[in-house]
């Protein structure tokens, strides 16, 4: 029976802190757009991938002194 003096108390703290952190989440915006992000990865991104750089051209030879 003495358990439940701390496990109560407890399990109201952790609680608390939940419901704390559901508000902070939301205050910060992160619930505000929910469908976006899913379907992102449905998007087709089917462009060409850009040409790769050309090569610098070769240094010329240094004259011997």
């Amino acid at each position: 029976m003495n358990i439940l003096l701390m496990l109560v108390p407890l399990s109201l703290v952790l609680l608390g802190v939940a419901v704390a952190a559901f508000v902070w989440a939301v205050k910060r915006g992160q619930f505000d757009d929910l469908d976006t992000p899913a379907l992102d990865i449905l998007e087709d991104n089917d462009r060409p991938a850009p040409p790769p750089a050309k090569p610098a051209p070769p240094a010329p030879p240094e004259p011997d002194a």
